[in-house]
């Protein structure tokens, strides 16, 4: 009998790419979504699949948390609060995934996947990480309570997922803020020569969903990005072209990182930026592409190439 799904989070960047790929599975039993409201606008891409369910639901409400979780055998839990006030970061991240694992494991769901972040493990660098070899070091509320949030998951005997930096269609964090980034210099940014581990967001669905499926899946937490590390200027160049289309201004002469620091002194949003770009972030580990069954995808110039036309069309001409 093919399994029955819920994915929470299923109206946000990552979880809509899960829901369409599972959608797509040939294996694919029932399939329930979470989601905050019914509005316009916030339905996943599979609103309208006759294997998929809709509910409305809040990880900070526990009702709907276990209503939810009835009947369900898998759990895909996508759905996080990024930025903004600590105490909702604090009531969804970490006493929603608390309540949420509690009604899964009360309704006997089997398998409990859940999405993180590197970014648990706090500023580089990063050099070939191994699982296992960081300690958990969270630079902000949001990381902190993400943190918190997968020691439910694994306490559960659940796997968590910890991609670096996640691009692709729907993506309005990443190379957005890197190309705000470089507006607010005169000319290219030379961040030097650091790695960072990248991953596209079809890959890292197709991941949550072979660790939610496999029988090889582990208890524990999973490092899941491309295996080539990418340059720091190779991440960029993109970036300055999506700037060149979008401004239509010729630049300058390119601006080193100390001269970057010194133009960003009073942008806390740029200088965050410029510490990272400046470190490396490079985590290694093959065991969801070797063990899981599942696919990498092509490594960043090649992946980045893919969504370019989406990218193009959200930043476009100012």
């Amino acid at each position: 009998m093919a399994p029955r799904v819920l994915i929470t989070g299923a109206t946000g960047f990552i979880g809509r790419r899960v829901v369409a790929t599972a959608v797509a599975r040939a294996d694919l039993g029932h399939l329930r979504l979470l989601v905050r409201s019914a509005a316009a606008g916030e339905e996943p891409e599979a609103y309208d699949n006759p294997l998929t369910e809709t509910v409305i639901g809040d990880l900070r409400d526990p009702d709907s948390l276990r209503r939810a979780c009835e009947g369900v055998d898998v759990l895909i839990h996508c759905a996080s609060a990024i930025g903004g006030d600590e105490d909702l970061l604090h009531a969804v991240n970490d006493d929603g995934t608390r309540a949420l694992v509690d009604a899964a494991v009360r309704a006997g769901v089997t398998r409990i996947v859940a999405l993180s972040t590197a970014s648990v493990h706090g500023r580089g660098p990063f050099r070939g990480a191994a699982p296992g070899t960081l300690p958990l070091a969270p630079g902000s509320a949001t990381s902190r309570t993400r943190a918190a949030g997968e020691r439910y998951v694994m306490d559960a005997g659940g796997a968590v997922l910890r991609p670096h930096l996640v691009y692709g269609a729907g993506d309005r964090q990443l190379i957005p803020g890197l190309v705000r980034l470089l507006d607010a210099l005169p000319g290219p940014l030379d961040a030097g020569a650091s790695l960072h581990s990248l991953i596209d967001v079809d890959s890292l669905a197709g991941a949550l969903l072979g660790a939610a499926f496999s029988p090889r899946t582990e208890a524990g937490a999973y490092y899941v990005n491309h295996p080539e590390p990418v340059p720091v200027a190779e991440l960029l160049a993109p970036c300055e072209e999506l700037l060149a289309v979008q401004t239509g201004r010729s630049r300058a002469a390119a601006v080193d990182l100390a001269e970057a620091h010194e133009l960003l002194a009073g942008h806390p949003f740029g200088r965050h930026h410029l510490a990272m770009l400046a470190t490396d972030h490079w985590f290694a580990d093959d065991r969801p592409w070797r063990e899981l069954g599942c696919d990498p995808g092509p490594g960043f110039t090649a992946g980045f190439a893919a969504h370019a036309r989406w990218y193009r069309d959200l930043l476009g001409p100012s």
